[in-house]
């Protein structure tokens, strides 16, 4: 699992995806970064341990780096997710995270609330309702990743 360690909100997104694994009896590397240099370090561990495959945590260090993790998945043959679906259309395998759009039409609703005389402190917490599961099946195909019928089904989006 790559994220940012630097930042709190991924740092939690981290250790409550932690969790979740080690209830599933699934081992998670922890390779948290704090700026770019710190990409090679963590693409050596995974050289010492090789993973199964690759979880990045989506922030703007991780995202703004994120072609050198898909070239790493590639080198290394590792198939990858990603929490957001412009990373799969970017050459990611696939992604499964809160539909964006959504996201952005329920912040807008806010301020618009907001504007119209609402107090922040009042308005509801909102959790995303949409969840988009993308596949990249050109980057499966290169990755010699093949992605089973009924999980391309289950699939929002498939890139071909």
């Amino acid at each position: 699992m790559l994220w940012n360690k630097n930042d709190l909100g991924m740092s939690l997104r981290y250790e409550a995806s932690a969790k979740a694994a080690r209830e599933l009896g699934v081992t998670v590397l922890a390779l948290g970064v704090q700026e770019p240099e710190d990409f090679d370090e963590a693409f050596s561990g995974m050289d010492r341990d090789p993973p199964d495959a690759i979880l990045m945590v989506s922030d703007s260090l991780t995202t703004l780096n994120r072609k050198r993790v898909f070239d790493y998945a590639a080198a290394k043959g590792l198939p990858a997710i990603y929490e957001y679906d412009a990373l799969v259309r970017d050459g990611g395998l696939m992604s499964y995270g809160p539909d964006l759009d959504e996201c952005f039409e329920r912040a807008a609703a806010m301020v618009d609330r907001i504007f119209k005389g609402a107090k922040p402190s009042e308005l509801p917490f909102e959790q995303p309702t949409r969840y988009r599961f993308m596949i990249n099946l050109k980057t499966a195909k290169s990755l010699g990743v093949e992605i089973p019928p009924t999980t391309i089904a289950l699939a929002d989006e498939v890139i071909e």
